[in-house]
């Protein structure tokens, strides 16, 4: 592969599937939103050939949010897999997957969040993994609970998962979200109506899997990643 082959690599996504930089209900974005069109820069060859990860530098319980700690969480316990895909349906191996929550109570194990809940001595709230060769991945965790964010009056975040894939290159990090089917602040939620494409924003919630559901155990949910493409899962950035 040449030089220009990869970095060829690096398209435009369709813009109806993503949020703009700016959605005025989402108050932030008002301020941290460019005020001039964006200058696009090309990528060099040094940005779209590394870092690259492998499975050995993951330690035991970096998939298992519910384990390492002395005691178990409090909370519903939940597994989330899926896969991540090209925009032709192939599986994407060995991508780095991490997720980051708050707690079951809804606080985030961090200096900024000061949301009058309870922390969890036993769950800090990040994970990773690598996908196999067939793009999957798999994380065992609690179910986040809902929580205030200040963005508007009565203003509830739904309950959601942060994911971050982090391919073969730097430029190739993206960041997004995961919501649960059925819950009713989703209608009330500027982030996930930033989304100005109904069907793309409504992949952005993930599906109830039974196959994964543990007996007597853990609910499972399916939750898969396209990369780009007319299906492409919208980023946040």
């Amino acid at each position: 592969m040449s030089d220009g082959d990869k970095l060829r690599g690096y398209r435009s996504p369709f813009w109806d599937t993503q949020p703009p930089y700016v959605h005025v209900p989402y108050t932030s974005t008002q301020t941290r939103g460019p005020r001039q069109e964006p200058i696009p820069i090309p990528s060099t060859l040094s940005e779209v050939t590394g870092p690259s990860f492998a499975p050995d530098r993951l330690g035991p319980n970096d998939a298992d949010l519910t384990a390492g700690h002395a005691g178990e969480p409090i909370g519903e316990r939940i597994y989330v897999s899926g896969r991540v895909l090209d925009e032709n349906g192939r599986p994407v191996p060995r991508t780095l997957v991490e997720i980051w929550q708050c707690n079951a109570a809804g606080r985030y194990l961090h200096a900024v969040d000061q949301h009058d809940a309870p922390l969890d001595p036993n769950f800090t709230g990040v994970g990773r993994v690598i996908t196999d060769d067939d793009g999957r991945y798999k994380f065992k965790t609690i179910k986040p609970g809902h929580y205030p964010w200040r963005n508007h009056y009565n203003a509830w975040r739904p309950a959601h998962i942060h994911f971050s894939l982090f391919g073969p290159a730097f430029a190739t990090r993206l960041v997004t979200q995961m919501y649960f089917p059925g819950d009713p602040m989703l209608e009330f939620d500027p982030i996930f109506n930033s989304v100005p494409d109904r069907n793309a924003r409504y992949r952005l919630v993930s599906q109830f899997d039974w196959a994964v559901t543990e007996s007597e155990y853990a609910l499972g949910f399916h939750f898969d990643f396209v990369l780009r493409g007319r299906k492409q899962t919208p980023w946040e950035g």
